[in-house]
């Protein structure tokens, strides 16, 4: 963990955790001066774990407590469950993850249809072609995301709170940093 800019421009990795409400942790990311190396380092290639609230982050907006913009390092927006599904908000708890790209690292010896643990009010509305996986909550959301170049991967779930299949996981983010 480090709050030093120069910290993160010398690291071989990056996870963006979140926890909380978009409106503050994108404030303190700016007022932090994180954006621009945030994106430097995406841009030059960095593995990059982002982690609920650090998924949704990455996106062009979030409409959590009103407009905000996002990083904008992934295309779409992030928005609230509608109250037309009549499902429970926030999401809190495990559920059955659906897989798009199955021969994702991400997802390697974890078989489809895992469960995983979420905690959230708002998901992510992409383009198909960054899911990596989805999950089923009133209608069907992105799961796990990626950006184009291959270094980015998020999740919308805690995997570390996520047991087995979370940790294991977190350990092939850590087996791609290694290559």
């Amino acid at each position: 963990m480090t709050s030093s800019i120069a910290d993160i421009k010398t690291a071989s990795a990056v996870v963006l955790p979140g926890v909380g409400a978009f409106e503050d942790a994108i404030k303190n990311l700016k007022n932090g001066g994180f954006v621009d190396v945030i994106k430097e380092k995406i841009d030059q290639g960095t593995p990059f774990l982002g982690v609920c609230l650090g998924l949704q982050l990455l996106f062009e907006s979030s409409t959590e407590g009103g407009f905000f913009e996002g990083l904008k390092v992934l295309p779409g927006v992030v928005e609230r469950f509608p109250a037309s599904l009549k499902v429970k908000v926030p999401h809190m708890g495990w559920n059955e993850l659906i897989y798009k790209d199955p021969a994702h690292f991400l997802l390697e010896g974890i078989p489809d249809g895992t469960y995983v643990y979420f905690v959230h009010s708002f998901h992510a509305i992409t383009k198909p072609e960054n899911i990596i996986a989805t999950a089923k909550h009133g209608h069907e959301f992105a799961a796990i995301v990626r950006n184009k170049s291959g270094n980015l991967v998020a999740t919308q779930f805690h995997p570390e709170k996520s047991s087995t299949a979370g940790i294991k996981m977190l350990g092939n983010f850590i087996k791609f940093c290694k290559k």
